[in-house]
């Protein structure tokens, strides 16, 4: 494809890996841009050292361009974006807050910025400040979620604003792509299909879970405590929304440290397998070339139908 998001980023497709915490490592992300996607590690609660590792892991693998996720809760925020300053990494996408303070640093820095909003607001205001690009990810996304379905937030986002946007949330197909390029989106990005494949060093429970559930099998948890996340229903998710009616502070002790029980460990009674409710989409695990493969085809063919229409 030839569009903005290809030209802006230097990548194939216009398919971004999701910025995964603890799924979104160098192996995966590699494979991502390998395949013409947008690779994107997630740093998540990562200190300094441990991005560098990561980065110089993935530059070790592909000679693509690759991104990193900087969740802006993380303590160590300041030294990750010094970091990928120093590094000259080529993309950084930011979560759960405003980047506004290090906009200018990471674009005088010849980085390219695209935070993730959940409105039209948020994103007017990322234009403002010289966002490069926006990811309007709706409230079916894995992980912790906004209000607004991605149907409604793409649609305004893409109204609202001049630069390209990337759509997120429930996204794991070509007909889901071609709905939201419908909408005015220039590109996708998609997470819980990447943990579905071979290259992805996630536990094996994890792909698993995935493969099984249907589009009702997900449950958001945390709402109460002010950070609600979508994830797969288990017996701890189960727990968790129950003491969450009965002991907001036993929930909250219960969910730290979940999310990598779930992702590294596999363990189905005390972790939180964050996914979107695209899961039931997903019936294989296969390699990331093949996903991108048959996404792009399934777009191009429903893109194709569309125009057979006589209106």
């Amino acid at each position: 494809m030839n569009n903005r998001i290809c030209a802006l980023l230097n990548i194939e497709y216009p398919i971004l890996m999701g910025g995964m915490s603890w799924a979104g490592t160098p192996i995966l992300a590699a494979a991502v841009s390998n395949a013409g996607g947008l690779g994107i590690i997630g740093s998540g609660a990562m200190k300094r050292e441990h991005l560098k590792e990561a980065i110089d892991k993935i530059r070790a693998l592909t000679d693509k361009t690759f991104g990193v996720n900087i969740i802006l809760v993380s303590p160590y925020v300041d030294e990750l974006i010094d970091l990928v300053v120093e590094e000259r990494v080529p993309v950084v996408t930011f979560g759960a807050g405003n980047p506004s303070k290090y906009m200018n640093k990471l674009k005088e820095s010849g980085i390219k910025v695209i935070p993730v909003v959940a409105s039209d607001n948020m994103a007017k205001m990322m234009e403002r400040i010289g966002a490069d690009a926006v990811i309007a990810e709706g409230m079916e996304s894995g992980g912790h979620i906004g209000e607004v379905t991605t149907l409604v937030l793409v649609n305004a986002v893409c109204r609202a604003v001049k630069i390209p946007v990337i759509a997120a949330g429930g996204i794991a197909d070509g007909r889901a792509m071609a709905a939201m390029f419908a909408l005015g989106a220039e590109g996708i990005q998609m997470g819980t299909r990447f943990i579905a494949s071979s290259e992805a060093d996630t536990h094996e429970n994890f792909k698993k879970l995935i493969v099984k559930s249907t589009i009702r099998d997900t449950v958001v948890t945390g709402a109460p405590l002010g950070h609600p996340a979508r994830v797969i229903e288990t017996k701890f998710a189960k727990k968790v929304r129950e003491l969450e009616t009965k002991n907001l502070q036993e929930a909250e002790e219960i969910l730290v440290g979940s999310l990598r029980k779930a992702v590294v460990d596999g363990n189905i009674e005390e972790g939180s397998f964050m996914a979107g409710q695209c899961v039931g989409l997903i019936n294989d695990v296969k390699p990331v070339k093949e996903i991108i493969n048959e996404i792009m085809e399934e777009f191009r063919l429903t893109i194709k139908r569309f125009c057979n229409f006589n209106l």
